[in-house]
């Protein structure tokens, strides 16, 4: 009986032995198990932060592109605001020259106008001082006056006297007019004009005619004594500008005329007078 019973009681021990063992075996599967479950949703979460750090990596990365491409941007633009300053500041400076050589050119074109109207004046006084030479001189020939042009000789019945219809000059005439042409040879920088006039007697053609005539006859005298034919020219009125209105002797005598026009061909009083001032 007890021979019996130790087989039985030595294999349950090794029945026991087995299920203790096999029992801290599947105990140890499950640490394992449980172990590797843990591993695995270790890593689960790694792989989380490694795809949110891959995020945030790629993300910086756009940043940093962005930034980049700001800072090109930028860059871009100061250049260009660069080159708009410089050349900003070479329009100012070629204004600052223009400014400067305009400046010159003013004053200088002052300078020379006001040396262009001392010169004027200069020699407005120059032919003003001639002008009133030959009006004291002719005057001592006939009468004499100044006008807006120069000065006018009135050849009157008292200086030359033509005779009724004739345009011939007699030596007394001619006196005269060679005594007018030596006061005129020392001088020079003038014109004449000639003009002729009639008293109201007889037609307006013959009359034209007649003044003319008695013009050119005066002209040609002149001309003859040493006067440049060049510069003395006639005109014949008629009787269309009398001196004296009237029909008597006086009158008509009075009319009857030559005038010789000198004109300052140096100076021009013309500019200078009105109009109504000027003479014919």
């Amino acid at each position: 009986m007890n021979g019996s019973r130790v087989p039985v009681i030595a294999l349950v021990l090794v029945l026991v032995g087995v299920l203790g063992a096999g029992y801290v075996g599947i105990q140890h599967v499950r640490q394992l198990e449980a172990r590797v479950d843990a591993l695995g949703e270790r890593a689960e979460s790694a792989d989380d932060r490694a795809a949110e750090a891959s995020a945030r990596a790629l993300q910086a990365e756009e940043a940093a592109q962005s930034a980049a491409r700001d800072a090109r941007s930028a860059r871009q633009q100061a250049d260009e605001e660069e080159r708009a300053r410089l050349v900003a500041e070479d329009a100012r400076r070629a204004a600052d020259a223009d400014a400067d050589m305009a400046r010159f050119e003013a004053d200088y074109a002052e300078r020379q106008a006001a040396s262009a109207r001392a010169e004027a004046d200069r020699m407005r006084a120059e032919r003003d001082a001639e002008m009133e030479r030959l009006q004291n001189a002719l005057g001592n020939i006939a009468d004499t006056q100044r006008t807006a042009l120069g000065l006018v000789m009135n050849l009157g019945a008292d200086t030359i006297n033509f005779d009724t219809n004739m345009a011939d000059l007699k030596p007394a005439d001619r006196e005269v007019l060679s005594r007018i042409a030596g006061v005129l040879l020392t001088s020079s920088g003038f014109r004449l004009q000639v003009f002729g006039h009639t008293d109201d007697v007889g037609t307006d053609d013959y009359n034209q005619g007649l003044s003319e005539r008695r013009a050119l006859a005066v002209r040609d005298y002149l001309v003859s004594a040493g006067l440049a034919a060049n510069i003395v020219t006639t005109k014949g009125f008629g009787k269309t500008k009398p001196l004296t209105p009237g029909t008597s002797d006086a009158a008509r005598a009075r009319n009857r005329r030559v005038e010789v026009g000198i004109i300052d061909t140096t100076v021009r009083y013309d500019e200078m007078a009105p109009a109504e001032q000027r003479s014919p």
